[in-house]
């Protein structure tokens, strides 16, 4: 966030946890890779890792839900590295429209619950008319992470769960503070719009 005479500067989030700079530590050796493959391949290995380790534990506001929509909650931004940790917590039937990534790379991982994620390839682009087509599915469990780079960065998540709330965790390149979200028009066809992103408290 760039400060105006109208606003005030934020800190940098940077919330206490029980493992963080275990999880750190795991996050900027994966970082020193370089390449943007080697950089998310090392990532999920080490998401994978931290999420099973009993001595990283995600602070207790991630495990709230918050009605109407899912939660962001920023939990660390690299000031030597760039990369920004969000947890996001998922209440039973809350998900995304399809929704690329503004560009960034991202990794993330199940923490708790489960998540519908379905990748989408573009076929079509007509100004801000695109034309999609689903191209598979998952059904990702606690331990479990994957990647988006770009151009393939267009998904949707969902907690498909009547009763179970998800929590997953997610590595982006730089700060996510906006994307394209994508509303169904008829057929395959999509109109994107740009959105904005908020965080919630943490």
């Amino acid at each position: 966030m760039t400060a105006t005479a109208n606003t005030i500067a934020l800190p940098e989030p940077d919330v206490a946890f029980p493992g963080r700079e275990r999880m750190l530590a795991a996050i900027d050796t994966a970082i020193a890779q370089g390449d943007c493959h080697a950089v998310t391949a090392a990532l999920r290995t080490a998401l994978c890792a931290l999420i099973r380790d009993p001595e990283v534990r995600l602070p207790e506001c991630v495990h709230a839900p918050i009605t109407g929509h899912y939660a962001r909650r920023e939990l660390y931004r690299s000031a030597e590295h760039g990369y920004s940790v969000v947890a996001m917590t998922w209440g039973p039937g809350q998900g995304t429209p399809i929704h690329d990534h503004a560009g960034c790379w991202c990794v993330e991982g199940v923490w708790n619950g489960e998540l519908e994620i379905t990748q989408y390839e573009l076929l079509e682009r007509d100004g801000d008319r695109v034309r999609f087509r689903a191209a598979g599915g998952i059904q990702a469990g606690p331990g479990s992470a994957g990647s988006l780079i770009p151009p393939h960065e267009y998904h949707t998540i969902r907690n498909a769960s009547p009763d179970v709330v998800a929590v997953s965790l997610h590595i982006y390149e730089a700060p996510l503070e906006c994307c394209s979200r994508f509303e169904p028009q008829s057929g395959e066809w999509y109109l994107r719009v740009d959105n904005t992103l908020q965080t919630d408290a943490a």
